[in-house]
């Protein structure tokens, strides 16, 4: 059978993902609107590839976010997440602060794996998107490494693969620990989801899914 990637390159992300290098990304919020509501909390996962095909979390970023001027604070969210927005000792950076760093982070491991563009790997992934790319055009920051509409949905993808769609239950089904107590931290989903991520590409791998053959 002819493969339809080369099998000299076949083991790097930019071929695995189509010119695209994952990110994982988790945001809390005060609130659902990504207009309105105040971005407190984000966290990033870079991932990489080993040089036999499997996916493994690479760096990692995190920052507690200042609301934005008059930014709303829904009660119902903070009571959620638990995130007091006015406590001194979160040491909350700004949205153009916390963005840039991640946004370079990114843009270093895109040239570093030859890769075109960035996209977000996310738990109900248009939540995270919608938010990141609202507080990057709010920040007024330039050259965002992220696809403006195009993102990897860890629940759509655990649905298929695991039969679950909550965060906890995916990876309870994947082999995958979760905590209860350490969730809604920002930090702690994004790195349980990159360990989902990664098993469920992994996995697939495994199953002989990847990489793609052509039938006789």
């Amino acid at each position: 059978m002819d493969k339809l990637v080369n099998l000299e390159n076949i083991n790097t992300l930019s071929i695995r993902f189509r010119g695209f290098y994952p990110v994982v990304i988790d945001v809390e919020t005060a609130g659902f609107n990504a207009g309105t509501d105040a971005l407190l909390e984000i966290a990033a996962v870079t991932l990489k590839m080993d040089k036999k095909g499997w996916l493994h979390a690479d760096n990692t970023l995190h920052f507690h976010i200042t609301p934005f001027h008059g930014a709303q604070l829904q009660p119902e969210a903070l009571a959620f997440n638990g995130i007091d927005p006015l406590n001194p000792l979160r040491g909350a950076v700004t949205e153009h602060e916390a963005l840039h760093k991640i946004f370079k982070m990114v843009r270093k491991g895109i040239k570093e794996h030859d890769c075109n563009r960035a996209i977000i790997v996310a738990h109900n992934a248009a939540f995270d998107h919608d938010f990141l790319m609202v507080a990057a055009s709010r920040a007024d920051l330039k050259n965002n490494p992220f696809h403006p509409f195009v993102t990897f949905d860890t629940a759509a993808l655990s649905g298929l693969v695991l039969g679950q769609t909550v965060l906890a239950k995916a990876c309870n089904a994947a082999g995958i620990e979760f905590d209860n107590n350490e969730a809604h931290s920002a930090l702690y989903d994004t790195e349980r989801t990159a360990a989902l991520f990664c098993e469920l590409v992994n996995r697939w791998k495994r199953l002989g899914g990847w990489p793609v053959v052509d039938l006789p």
